[in-house]
């Protein structure tokens, strides 16, 4: 796969995908998740009393239309939700809580691109913002870089959008109000994706997108009419 630099002209902040554009899906897929996967019973049985993971439990009945939800119930339904790889707010709250513990322990540490830190931390040099939107929560993005093996990226991180506060990433609607969030007019934004479907929706409510298309990762076979990369130290901002 041989792809060029691509020049973006008016860009004011940047938001960046995870999975896939700035991180392995791999590691995602065969390290963090079975990680949560593995705790739920321990989790749900030493913290279920607990504020946070009550309120879990509640979504997770809400979604199901069960209430009053066993544990046991809960339990069976996240896996349901895991195995089917559904980006649904319960749990992705749960796995979130579940890695915030593993990342303090330093159990965990994430996953990135060695081009991607390179890319972020040449923006935010330079002054321009940099904001995360992703399907797992904002707990989890947080974590995700405050726990880097280089240490602590959250001060190149302006803010954290998920599918809690902005809504679903294949909706255009979601864009828009990333866009009110950040006080941007959409021509001003810029969205790395590797999931074209994503930049379907981020481009319909005015943003400009860029394509990150890494060999081996899911979603870099098929076309598209976006500009794409290969690293995101070809992303240009002019």
């Amino acid at each position: 796969m041989t792809l060029a630099e691509q020049v973006f002209r008016g860009v004011e902040h940047v938001v960046v995908d995870i999975e896939g554009t700035t991180s392995r899906s791999s590691f995602v897929f065969d390290v963090m998740f079975p990680y949560a996967t593995e705790r739920f019973p321990q989790w749900l049985d030493e913290h279920g009393h607990e504020p946070a993971t009550a309120e879990v439990i509640a979504q997770i009945g809400e979604e199901i239309c069960v209430p009053d939800l066993s544990s046991e119930v809960a339990l069976e339904t996240l896996n349901k939700w895991v195995a089917a790889d559904r980006k649904i707010t319960p749990l992705k709250t749960l796995q979130g809580l579940i890695w915030e513990d593993a990342f303090a322990s330093g159990a965990l540490v994430s996953d990135f691109y060695p081009d991607a830190l390179v890319a972020m931390a040449h923006w935010h040099a330079a002054g321009v913002p940099i904001s995360v939107y992703s399907s797992g929560s904002t707990l989890a993005q947080r974590n995700w870089y405050a726990h880097t093996p280089e240490g602590d990226h959250t001060p190149w991180i302006t803010d954290y959008f998920d599918t809690a506060n902005a809504g679903p990433k294949r909706d255009e609607s979601s864009y828009r109000a990333i866009a009110q969030a950040l006080r941007m007019a959409p021509e001003q934004l810029l969205f790395c994706s590797d999931v074209v479907a994503e930049l379907d929706a981020a481009g319909a409510a005015g943003w400009q997108v860029v394509r990150v298309r890494r060999e081996g990762e899911p979603h870099a076979q098929g076309e598209s009419s976006y500009p794409e990369v290969a690293e995101m130290t070809d992303i240009i901002i002019g």
